[in-house]
């Protein structure tokens, strides 16, 4: 089930044919962790990170100071990194290169190791696969997934980036250039990152967009303000698997992980500024598929296509 207004560009998706989703059999609940309520899981000389997971990904939201350095000596694959703030760059170290990163950039780092060291004082955002045994064992919610989470798809990288890998440096404030694309999305090998417009004030609670996905989940990374995430699982011929509604509140900053086949829209309930990131792993075919919508499609090309 999916009602988005025609003004919401993923009103396209519909006309799009979808493969018959198998029978649901169980749910998993939502994954709830609110950063600004908890304990770092993380702690060093000059930064304290946030970690929670969904299956496929992990959200390492770190407040850095001046020439703090957050490394990973032997990544198992590509990861993201994302600095939304203008006053806040990064130099990446990645094998033998380096790679300035401004602030108000996403960049993504190839495996193996690599270092990351700030310039200035503020918010970075990592994320991962959850391929990474290290960061998903401290993950705040580690126990939600001590066993696959019913109706998620296991992760299958897609193809590797063409010409190899290297660090890649991508401005956040893009032009949207009348593709009419749904936010700004970008994708490597494992994710999908996208960052959503962002939104002033509450929300019109008439032009709500409640949808569903089959076999992934959605991670929506509250970094600005505040949002109402409403969830609700569909009935099915088994009660005894029927859940009740949620509308949860969560601030910023926050990661709630909704889970397949829930029906779910998010409104933002704060006055001022309202952002949020929507993370998927692994990259969405059908958001892939549109035209202008990936910014950094050229870079990563789908499953089929020839590198």
């Amino acid at each position: 089930m999916s009602s988005y207004p025609s003004s919401d560009p993923r009103s396209q998706l519909a006309t799009q044919p979808a493969a018959k989703a198998p029978a649901v059999k169980a749910y998993a609940g939502a994954n709830y962790a609110r950063f600004y309520a908890e304990a770092p899981q993380q702690a060093g000389d000059g930064f304290k990170t946030w970690l929670a997971r969904g299956q496929n990904f992990i959200v390492a939201y770190s407040d850095v100071e001046a020439d703090a350095f957050l490394e990973r000596p032997a990544q198992p694959d590509e990861y993201c990194l994302i600095l939304p703030e203008e006053a806040l760059g990064a130099t990446v170290t990645a094998g033998a290169e380096t790679v300035e990163v401004p602030g108000r950039s996403i960049a993504f780092i190839p495996p193996g190791a690599s270092k990351v060291t700030v310039a200035g004082k503020g918010r970075l955002i990592r994320i991962f696969s959850s391929a990474a045994p290290d960061l998903a064992a401290a993950c705040s919610n580690a126990a939600s997934y001590a066993e696959p989470h019913a109706n998620v798809a296991l992760l299958k990288p897609w193809p590797e980036p063409r010409g190899g890998w290297k660090v890649r440096v991508y401005n956040l404030d893009v032009d949207a250039g009348g593709t009419g694309r749904f936010g700004s999305i970008f994708r490597c090998t494992t994710l999908m990152v996208n960052m959503l417009d962002p939104r002033f004030g509450l929300r019109d609670i008439t032009t709500l967009s409640p949808h569903h996905h089959d076999d992934f989940e959605q991670g929506s990374l509250v970094i600005d303000g505040g949002y109402i995430h409403d969830i609700r699982w569909p009935w099915t011929p088994d009660m005894r698997i029927w859940r009740e509604d949620e509308h949860e509140l969560m601030a910023a900053p926050s990661l709630t992980v909704i889970p397949p086949p829930s029906i779910h829209t998010s409104r933002s309930v704060l006055p001022g500024l309202n952002q949020m990131i929507d993370i998927f792993s692994p990259p969405r075919l059908d958001f892939s598929l549109k035209p202008g919508w990936v910014i950094n499609a050229a870079d990563y090309p789908m499953p089929g296509e020839t590198a």
